[in-house]
């Protein structure tokens, strides 16, 4: 059976939207609120690369409770009865109040002497769950599958719109990654033009068609299952390892099979539910690994809606590739010099090696099963329809 998870949209006193995924008992949002300001809230092109740099000053005034101790407190935004969401909830997506980039953005200010555009885009901010504490790894399957289906129909909303060719999901996880606040969380930016680390993906994929007339991204996928010393997880739709290549010590790739599956929407709900036991095996395996959670950057790279030179991004394989900083329990791996200005990761690890230590982490076969995934399904519910009037079949 199909779970449907209702959709209703509310507004913000200040004009932010806001989406309740699930149960909504009807609560009004304050209707007061002055709209958001955004002063010198801009993008500058680098003369030297040609890419854009994001100037927003407003971040700096953003909240941060990632050091509370795990419990949950008044000072925490995302809880329930904070200034996001004052009523009860299950899942839900707000537009960042400290955005980078914005659907409609100021002019940029005045006086700028070089290259500058309006920071066209959308920041929007994911609640995987009300509690306070946990992860990917312990929210409940329903949780879990249910925070898919928040992303698929962002990402398939925001793709549809012409003005942004690129939409990343992403994760922050951990203060050694910059995350501030430790409530269970992502993000999802759309962008209103293609980031600088897209373009060489998109070059590499359509050289390779041109060149070969094969999928590159499949290639990597056969090179992967290929590779059993870098496998980390076993998985029907997905591969799950360590790449041949990786810039982090600890890096995974979660790598859709299937030529085919390119963005969330393009997936089955066969894979959906591989996609969320693949996600959650990852989170325990780095958890495991010290003992301790690992702080990582999760990002999930889709395909772009623009194509390069014309060309279709068919080739594109959609994955969720983690990102840890840790090399070593206590130890860090920090961008050095030739890192950060030449482009030339120095990897402090043998992959091999750290994909043998990831795989067994964790003993699966002592784990307790898990109920199976849920497919749950975004249903919007029309605005103006009372609370009272959602009726949407929910399994029992």
């Amino acid at each position: 059976m199909v779970e449907q998870l209702p959709r209703v949209e509310l507004r913000h006193g200040d004009g932010r939207r806001l989406l309740v995924y699930g149960e909504y008992d009807g609560s009004a949002l304050a209707v007061e609120g002055a709209a958001g300001e955004w002063p010198a809230l801009h993008l500058r092109r680098n003369p030297l690369t040609g890419a854009f740099v994001a100037v927003s000053p407003a971040r700096n005034t953003r909240p941060q409770t990632a050091g509370a101790g795990g419990q949950p407190t008044a000072a925490c935004p995302l809880c329930v009865g904070g200034p996001e969401l004052p009523f009860p909830y299950e899942a839900a997506v707000f537009d960042n109040r400290f955005p980078t980039l914005l659907a409609e953005p100021p002019e940029p200010p005045d006086g700028v002497a070089g290259e500058s555009a309006p920071a066209l885009g959308a920041c929007e901010v994911v609640l995987y769950t009300p509690t306070h504490t946990g992860s990917l790894a312990t929210l409940t399957v329903q949780e879990l599958a249910r925070v898919i289906a928040i992303w698929t129909d962002r990402s398939e909303e925001l793709c549809a719109d012409p003005r942004f060719p690129y939409v990343l999901v992403f994760e922050n996880r951990g203060e050694d990654v910059g995350a501030t606040l430790s409530h269970p969380h992502g993000q999802i930016y759309a962008l209103g033009h293609l980031p600088p680390f897209v373009l060489p993906r998109l070059a590499a994929i359509d050289d390779h068609r041109l060149l070969i007339d094969t999928c590159l991204s499949c290639e990597v996928v056969t090179s992967d299952l290929a590779a059993p010393e870098r496998q980390v997880v076993a998985n029907d739709s997905f591969t799950v390892a360590v790449p041949f290549a990786p810039d982090w010590p600890l890096e995974i790739h979660v790598r859709a099979k299937r030529h085919g599956a390119r963005r969330l929407p393009d997936l089955t709900a066969d894979e959906r539910r591989d996609l969320a036991a693949a996600l959650r095996a990852v989170v325990h395996r780095y958890d495991a690994l010290y003992n301790a959670p690992v702080a990582y950057l999760m990002v999930c790279q889709q395909a772009p809606d623009r194509p390069l030179d014309g060309r279709p991004v068919d080739d594109w394989h959609l994955s969720f590739e983690f990102l840890p900083p840790n090399r070593s329990p206590h130890k860090l791996k920090v961008r050095a010099s030739v890192e950060t200005a030449a482009g030339l990761f120095i990897n402090d690890t043998l992959p091999e090696t750290t994909a043998g230590l990831l795989a067994a982490a964790v003993d699966d076969d002592g784990l307790p099963d898990d109920p199976a995934f849920p497919d749950v399904e975004v249903v919007v519910v029309p605005t103006g329809v009372p609370a009272a009037n959602i009726a949407v079949p929910r399994p029992t």
